[in-house]
């Protein structure tokens, strides 16, 4: 149960860092921001879909 909670916070975060980034892009600013925006997107999917696959296991147990 709690891992499905989870999963969506995880899954949320991983859309408000894109489209910050996004937004840092199309508005002209720094890409030393959108880069490490964007690299922050990476470490939140991989957490997300860690979750994910966890909660997708325990389920099938």
């Amino acid at each position: 149960m709690i891992l499905t909670y989870l999963g969506y916070i995880a899954v949320g975060a991983v859309l408000v860092v894109l489209l910050a980034g996004l937004w840092n892009m199309f508005r002209g600013g720094s890409s030393n921001t959108s880069q490490t925006l964007m690299r922050w997107r990476v470490i939140l999917q991989f957490i997300a879909i860690v979750i994910l696959m966890a909660s997708l296991w325990f389920a099938q147990r």
